[in-house]
């Protein structure tokens, strides 16, 4: 079973209800389907994550907070993982920079050298990355949309000052990743790795939507690895840099192993 976390933020949506919607049942399936392209269009973004996860009755919650470049797929992020020595949620923040098919993080620490960075290839590992570094991409997080198979409408709410519609629904990785590649959006080999890796292929979420049809905030819930991951998404059009590392200060020597806390932090990275 994998072990995983990932961050995300809650930001204010308070639904009001589900208010009537009259609109056909395939259009709001389209509506979810289609987040990850729209995203694309909307150019980029800030993001929140959150990833809370549980296990053997420890729980686990990291937090993350960053930029992301949907119409380039890549982005930055800083990962804040547990302070495992007190128990707290403030451990050593880690930098992640989110590419195609790989992921670099500085102070991942388990044997890495202050300083350095460590790249990971994100088509090998067993979760795609949705969870195991802490946060998902957050145009991975609506590309896992594209695999929804029933999707109720739950009514209206408010995303800060913005309105929003709020979806809920059954989705399955399979089915994403087979659309992505279809779409040719890019995440096709790491949500394969995520339908193989995972012990259920099914997954649950809530999708909350502005005017323009932009994903404004999602929550996935993994329940063969007890994850729950949010992201959330504001300020369209920041300007987005990421200023990949110079090769040699990218480690390549080996990766200590780190105990399984049920986070799903450590080893899984390396």
């Amino acid at each position: 079973m994998l072990g995983a976390v990932v961050v995300v933020t809650s930001a204010g949506c308070a639904e009001r209800g589900a208010a009537a919607d009259d609109r056909p049942a395939d259009d709001h399936l389209a509506t979810v389907r289609q987040a990850a392209d729209l995203l694309v269009r909307a150019g980029t973004s800030r993001t929140r994550t959150t990833l809370h996860t549980a296990s053997g009755g420890t729980r686990v919650t990291i937090t993350g907070h960053g930029r992301f470049d949907y119409a380039n797929r890549r982005g930055t992020l800083v990962v804040t993982p547990p302070d495992e020595e007190h128990g707290g949620t403030g451990g050593e923040p880690i930098t992640e920079l989110l590419t195609p098919g790989a992921l670099h993080m500085k102070n991942r620490g388990a044997g890495v050298p202050d300083g350095t960075w460590v790249r990971v290839d994100t088509t090998r590992l067993a979760d795609g990355n949705l969870l195991a570094n802490g946060a998902t991409d957050p145009l991975r997080a609506a590309e896992l949309l594209r695999g929804a198979v029933a999707v109720a409408y739950e009514g209206q709410g408010r995303f800060g000052d913005t309105d929003v519609r709020h979806y809920s629904g059954t989705a399955a990785l399979d089915a994403a990743a087979r659309a992505a590649a279809r779409a040719r959006g890019g995440s096709a080999g790491e949500l394969a790795a995520a339908a193989e890796g995972f012990g259920t292929d099914v997954f649950t979420f809530d999708a909350w939507f502005d005017r323009e049809g932009r994903l404004r905030k999602v929550r996935h819930r993994f329940p063969d690895v007890s994850v729950t991951s949010t992201t959330t998404l504001f300020d369209f059009g920041v300007p987005v840099t990421v200023r990949m590392p110079d090769p040699a200060d990218i480690y390549t020597g080996r990766i200590e192993a780190v105990p399984d806390d049920g986070s799903g932090t450590g080893a899984r990275t390396g």
